[in-house]
């Protein structure tokens, strides 16, 4: 790479990449994991949470001890698969698999465990770079597209969690990279033998890192549908029924032989409460999926996809009203912007109109939000895209611009097609539909090409609503490393350190021979026979703390189903009783 490269541009794309890693790595390991990350962790060592593949250690009839070094036995690749099926539905072995290997490096704390998640994260600003100079053939937009990626706050909430989304978002935009190829390969008649095998382990990786990577190749088979030649086909159309033969197998004999099963009692589960109980239930607000409702739970989805719009599609927070408003006022904005762009030399009355409309509905607003006049801007915002585009300034065929254009759109359009199929809102997730975000970045990078193309007076205005944009995307990112960032990281009130660590450390510190740690134990309603544990009452506590214990300990332990809140060291010489740690309810159980 380095050696097409002028320095300069080597030295732009090398500081990207240090602001973006900085910006993932910094504050990563700071709070504890929360229920997901906590499933990682042990789905990652073979070991079922609730210990349904541990009943020789926790469940034996007259055991009452277990200890660190019987936890720690070693799984095999039965073990493995139980605990994919049971933990995340037979989701995301490959993701299991690189952890896996990490963790013989780098160990099983929360900032080594992210820190996979952060370089992939990263690697996926450097891969955007590369993709945008190789196939939109402009050096400047590629630069412009990386520094996006490298601060938006989507990518960086997400390489702070351990978990397969970053690992994820680079596959799939690796082989959209790669399935490009071969379409030119396809165009002059080259031999692509070594890209269809590349591209088949791609699609098989991206498929066992995260089923909804599923939506990507279907932009694909798009894009192959109405742009490549019938009789094209077969060797692409190949390559897909052999990588999905083999994706066939996990289903067939591995982790996946349960995930449809769990997927109908899933969507069953949700409906019933989306009709019954849509707002006081253990998992969120869900909604049944009426024109109403998907419409308002997506517009944030839609709105975050674009950095200079995050934020702008909460409707409970802006309001109907003053958002028609806004948008009403920017598209009477845009005709003026028309206007004024036809004369050679626009009008100073015209752009003080232009800025007028941006600003002039702040006194009828119900609260004089500054996201408003961003909100005001976002149709100028689109004509200038637009305009761009009409420019041809890329030497690429239209079909490749449509094409980006329908891989920033389908994995969005699936989570609402498939909400109205299951009837609720549940699935309406950014994380589920992130595999856009490579692609709407660009457009975005599009537009800020545009607006430093325009006119001094227009630019001043243009970059003064940015500023005003740029101000709440930084006080986000500042929430996220708070971790009070909800839509990203589920939290309100920030998380602690980890309490299972914490707890193994004063183990370790406290613990004499002759003594026993007592762990508290909820009691547990299984919902199907995936969730049943054979025990009554949870071990999660048990299990989360001995993954930091050594593996070889001998510690005396064992469930106390008593209370439900405290570790306890029980003294063997004295019988006192010392609180090694407090979960208080739900306040440390992230």
């Amino acid at each position: 790479m380095t050696i097409f490269m002028k320095p300069a541009t080597l030295y732009s794309i090398l500081l990207i990449l240090a602001l973006a890693f900085f910006l993932r790595v910094y504050q990563s390991g700071s709070h504890g994991l929360y229920l997901d990350e906590k499933y990682t962790m042990v789905i990652s060592q073979g070991i079922v949470m609730e210990g349904a593949n541990q009943k020789d250690v926790f469940f034996t009839p007259g055991k009452t001890y277990f200890t660190p070094a019987e936890f720690w036995k070693e799984k095999t690749f039965s073990d493995f698969i139980e605990a994919n099926i049971r933990g995340d539905i037979g989701n995301s072995p490959v993701y299991y698999g690189f952890l896996w290997l990490w963790m013989k490096v780098f160990g099983l704390g929360d900032f080594a465990v992210r820190l996979l998640s952060v370089v992939f994260s990263t690697l996926g600003v450097g891969m955007l770079y590369l993709f945008v100079k190789r196939h939109l053939k402009s050096e400047s937009l590629a630069l412009l597209s990386a520094f996006i990626a490298a601060i938006e706050p989507f990518f960086v909430a997400y390489s702070h969690m351990a978990r397969n989304y970053s690992l994820s978002f680079l596959l799939t935009l690796v082989a959209t990279h790669v399935f490009l190829l071969i379409v030119e390969k396809l165009k002059t008649k080259s031999p692509a033998r070594n890209l269809y095998i590349l591209y088949g382990f791609l699609l098989i990786l991206s498929l066992l890192s995260h089923y909804l990577t599923l939506t990507v190749f279907l932009a694909h088979g798009i894009y192959v549908l109405f742009y490549v030649r019938f009789r094209q086909w077969f060797p692409l159309l190949l390559t897909v029924l052999a990588s999905v033969g083999v994706v066939s197998l996990w289903f067939i004999f591995g982790g996946g032989k349960y995930t449809f099963q769990t997927l109908a009692h899933q969507a069953q589960l949700y409906r019933g409460l989306a009709q019954t109980n849509p707002f006081d239930n253990p998992y969120a607000i869900i909604l049944p999926a009426t024109l109403q409702n998907v419409a308002v739970k997506s517009l944030p989805l839609w709105a975050d996809l674009l950095i200079i719009f995050n934020g702008l599609g909460q409707i409970d927070t802006l309001g109907i009203r003053n958002m028609a408003i806004a948008l009403t006022l920017g598209i009477c904005a845009v005709f003026v912007l028309k206007k004024s762009l036809t004369q050679e030399k626009p009008s100073l009355l015209l752009v003080a109109l232009f800025a007028f409309l941006l600003v002039a509905g702040l006194p009828f607003y119900t609260v004089a939000r500054p996201q408003y006049i961003v909100l005001s801007t976002l149709p100028s915002f689109f004509y200038l895209l637009l305009r761009h585009l009409r420019k041809s300034t890329y030497q690429v065929p239209t079909s490749l611009l449509v094409f980006l254009f329908v891989l920033a759109t389908i994995p969005t359009l699936f989570l609402i097609v498939m909400a109205f199929k299951n009837n609720h809102t549940y699935g309406l997730t950014q994380r589920y539909s992130g595999f856009s975000f490579p692609y709407s970045i660009l457009f975005v990078a599009m537009i800020l090409r545009e607006v430093v193309s325009l006119p001094k007076a227009f630019q001043v205005v243009f970059g003064l609503v940015l500023a005003v944009q740029a101000y709440f995307v930084v006080d986000l990112l500042v929430r996220l490393y708070q971790d009070r960032a909800p839509k990203y990281t589920y939290f309100v009130n920030p998380r602690g350190p980890n309490p299972y660590a914490l707890t193994a450390e004063k183990i370790m510190q406290k613990y004499a021979p002759g003594d026993t740690i007592l762990y508290p134990s909820i009691k547990l309603n299984p919902m199907d026979e995936i969730e049943k544990t054979y025990y009554p009452y949870s071990i999660m506590d048990a299990q989360l703390t001995n993954l930091y214990l050594p593996k070889d300990a001998a510690y005396w332990q064992r469930m106390d189903t008593t209370q439900t809140d405290q570790v306890l060291l029980l003294k063997g010489d004295t019988g006192k009783k010392i609180v090694l740690f407090d979960f208080e309810g739900r306040k440390h159980r992230y």
